[in-house]
C-alpha cells in the first residue's frame, strides 16, 4: 500500500492508493488564505495534477475551521492604484482558475466553518462532503464587495435563485451542514468523526468508477472561466472602493490587528488623491 506524507508547509499532503489529500494546516489562523497558503495550495494541486498515481484529490482543513477565506492583510500589497487593481484581478482570477482548470476530480471535505472564497471554490469542485460542524458563509454584501468564485451564476444553479440571494445578498445567510445539504450546496453530511473516512470512501468509489472531472449544477468550464474573469474585475473595483476599505479598517481594529488596520485607514484617508490614478 503506497503511503506518503509531507509536513514541511502549511499544507499537509497525504498520498495513498490513488487519493491525494491536501489538508490546510494553520489552525491558529483558521486556515486563512494568505499569499503563502495560496501558493502552497497551488503547488500541491499542480503536483497532484502531474502525478500519474493521483486519481482523485481531497481538500480539507485542520480543525476547528475548514478555512476563514482570503486573508486580505496577508495577501494585499500596496502600490500604484492601477497596479493594485491589476494585481487583484490577476490574483483572484488565478485562484479560481486553479480549481476550474484542475484536470482530476476534487472532493472537498468541509470539517468546520467555511467562509468566502473557501466556499465558492468548493462549489467549483466535483463534490462537497460536510461534517455536521460545518457552516457556510459568503459575507460579500456585508463587506461591500461583489460575489466571486463564479458564485454570481453558479450558486443559483446549485441552490436556486432564492437561496443564492440569501447567501450572497444582504441577509448573509450562513447555512449549517444540514441546511446546506437540503439547499443543494453540499452533497453529503456525516458526523464529524467520520468525515475523513467517508471522504476517503467516496474518493475510492470515484476511482473505481473511472470518474472524470466535472462541474456541479450542469455548468460548463468555458462559461465559468468567463464568469470568473468578469467577477474578478468587479471585485477589484470593489476592493479599491471606500466602503470596503472602511469596513476592513474597522474589522481589523476590532481584532486589535493595529498594523493592517492602520494600512487600510491610510488607504481610506488618502483615497481622494490616489483614486484619480485608477
Amino acid at each position: 500500500m503506497a503511503h506518503e506524507e509531507s509536513t514541511a508547509s502549511p499544507i499537509l499532503i497525504r498520498k495513498q492508493d490513488g487519493v491525494t489529500t491536501l489538508m490546510m494546516n494553520t489552525p491558529a489562523r483558521l486556515n486563512g488564505w494568505t499569499r503563502k497558503m495560496m501558493d502552497e495550495i497551488r503547488a500541491g494541486m499542480d503536483a497532484a495534477a502531474h502525478d500519474d498515481e493521483t486519481r482523485v484529490v481531497v481538500l480539507t482543513g485542520s480543525d476547528p475551521y475548514y478555512c476563514a477565506g482570503v486573508n486580505l492583510a496577508g495577501s494585499l500589497e500596496l502600490g500604484h492604484p492601477r497596479k493594485m487593481h491589476a494585481m487583484i484581478v490577476a490574483q483572484n482570477q488565478a485562484l479560481f482558475d486553479l480549481f476550474l482548470d484542475f484536470p482530476k476530480p476534487i472532493l472537498v471535505a468541509v470539517n468546520g466553518p467555511a467562509i468566502g472564497a473557501s466556499v465558492t471554490s468548493a462549489t467549483l469542485c466535483d463534490g462537497i462532503i460536510a461534517s455536521e460542524k460545518a457552516t457556510f458563509s459568503t459575507p460579500f454584501a456585508a463587506l461591500g464587495i461583489t460575489p466571486e468564485g463564479c458564485s454570481s451564476v453558479h450558486f443559483a444553479r446549485l441552490m436556486g435563485e432564492e437561496n443564492a440571494h440569501r447567501m450572497l445578498g444582504s441577509e448573509g445567510w450562513r447555512p449549517g451542514a444540514q441546511e446546506a445539504l437540503e439547499a443543494g450546496l453540499v452533497q453529503w453530511v456525516v458526523p464529524h468523526e467520520q468525515l475523513a473516512g467517508e471522504a476517503d470512501r467516496i474518493a475510492r468509489e470515484w476511482i473505481n468508477a473511472g470518474a472524470q472531472r466535472g462541474f456541479l449544477g450542469g455548468s460548463e468550464l468555458e462559461e465559468l472561466k468567463a464568469v470568473n474573469a468578469r467577477e474578478s474585475i468587479a471585485l477589484a473595483d470593489a476592493f479599491l472602493g471606500a466602503p470596503f476599505i472602511k469596513a476592513q479598517a474597522k474589522f481589523l481594529a476590532s481584532k486589535k490587528k493595529w498594523g493592517p488596520a492602520a494600512m487600510f485607514l491610510a488607504m481610506l484617508l488618502s483615497r481622494p488623491l490616489w483614486a484619480r490614478l485608477l
